[in-house]
This record gives C-alpha cells, structure tokens and sequence, in this order.
C-alpha cells in the first residue's frame, strides 16, 4: 500500500474569505491527524519570496503550526529531509517547477512523500506539480523548466481553478474543456480530473476523496467528460 498522504486543493483563497480560510478546517485536520507540528512551505512559485513566505506564516502560526519557508534556508535539500510537512503554494507554475529542479529537489520530495508518508500539501501550482506533468497547468511559461515532468504523486493529472463554459458569453476563444480534450490527442495521456474553485483532493495511501462542495470534471482519453459530485471516490484513478 502506498504512504501517500495528500491534500491538494484548487485554489488558495474562495471569495469571500481569507487566504486558506475555506479550507481551515480540512488543514487542521490533516495536519493534526499526522501529528505535525512545523510545516516546511516551498514558496518558488512566487518571486517576493520573503512576502510569500510571511504571508503563509501569518496564516498558519495561529492555527498551531511552525511554519519554515525553505528559501531560508541555506540547504534547500536538508530542509526536505528534516521536514515534518510540506506545503507548496501557488503562483506560476512554470517557474515552480524550474525552482524545484534548479534546487535538485524533485527526486527528494517525491521519495519522502511516497516512501516515508510524509503529508503534502499542494494549492493552484502546488497542486500542479504533484501530478504526472504540468502539462494541465492555465500558467503561462515565463520560464522554462528543464522538463514538464512533475512529482508524480498521484499518476494523473489535475487541472486546477476549472472554469465552465458560459453559454450566454460572446467570447469565442478555446474554452477550458477544449484544452483538455487537445491535451488527450496526445497518445498515452493520463487522466485529468478538473477541479473548480473551492475543491479540495484528499489522497489517502490507495484512497483518494472529492472534498468540498463542487462536483469536479474527470477527463479521461477517448471518453466524453464527466461529473462527478462532492464526496466522490477516485481510488480508481490511483490504479493508472
């Protein structure tokens, strides 16, 4: 069985709340249930990393957790491996993913997670890099990472921030689902489950649960796209 234990949400702030406040409650639970006590936040999503950095700390602190922000740190991979937690925040995800492997930590996150348990958590990009690829990301590369391969956390990919059509708009540019389904014409795509705003994926060792209050959209290659409401088990996709 695998030791996976994630928590991968949409989007960082649903109006109108706060940063993270949406989702406090599944946080702390998450948190605390692993008994953590500090959480290592990796903030290269961003470039004010010193703001990013207060601003998660300013967040977290009061809810009962230390929080270190790595680019403090004068060795990036001793940080990973002394970590308790990780949370890796949103932004753009192309410069995420570049500060990941420019910090030769892709291999090292991926292990820890997978092999020793050690909880995740993912927002936006956050949640982009933990899948198969970044490919499924709505960021523009104002980067460029030396591979669109990811974490690999979960062997899918997810699609965060997932806007429906609006049939009353006269806007006649690609919609979102048409760029998901482009993706999948690309032979020997994985799935990618489409998570609107306020969504939150649970992944628990071989267990995987649709948190929130919004049906997500599962993509899958050569099948039409479906919904699937709240409280959804997506174990199945884990078996990919």
């Amino acid at each position: 069985m695998s030791k996976r234990n994630l928590l991968l949400l949409s989007n960082s702030t649903l109006h109108p709340t706060g940063y993270l406040e949406y989702a406090k409650e599944i946080i702390c639970e998450f948190l605390r249930g692993a008994n953590v006590q500090s959480i290592l936040f990796v903030p290269y999503a961003l470039r004010d990393q010193d703001g990013y950095g207060n601003k998660v700390k300013a967040t977290l602190d009061p809810w009962g957790f230390k929080v270190s922000s790595i680019h403090e740190a004068e060795d990036h991979k001793l940080a990973v491996k002394k970590a308790q937690a990780i949370f890796i925040g949103g932004g753009n995800t192309f410069q995420l993913l570049k500060g990941l492997y420019d910090n030769q930590l892709v291999e090292l996150i991926r292990s820890r997670v997978l092999e020793e348990g050690i909880p995740y958590i993912g927002s936006s990009a956050g949640t982009n890099v933990s899948t198969v690829s970044i490919n499924t990301t709505n960021d523009m590369p104002i980067v460029y990472p030396p591979s669109f391969d990811a974490l690999a956390l979960v062997p899918f990919n997810i699609n965060p921030h997932y806007i429906d059509t609006d049939p009353n708009s006269t806007h006649k540019g690609e919609t979102r689902e048409e760029r998901l389904l482009q993706y999948h014409e690309i032979p020997d795509r994985p799935p990618v489950l489409a998570l609107r705003e306020g969504s939150i994926l649970r992944v628990q060792g071989d267990k995987a649960k649709l948190l929130g209050t919004f049906n997500a959209r599962l993509f899958v290659p050569g099948k039409a796209p479906e919904e699937f409401p709240p409280d959804q088990d997506f174990s199945f996709l884990l078996q990919h």
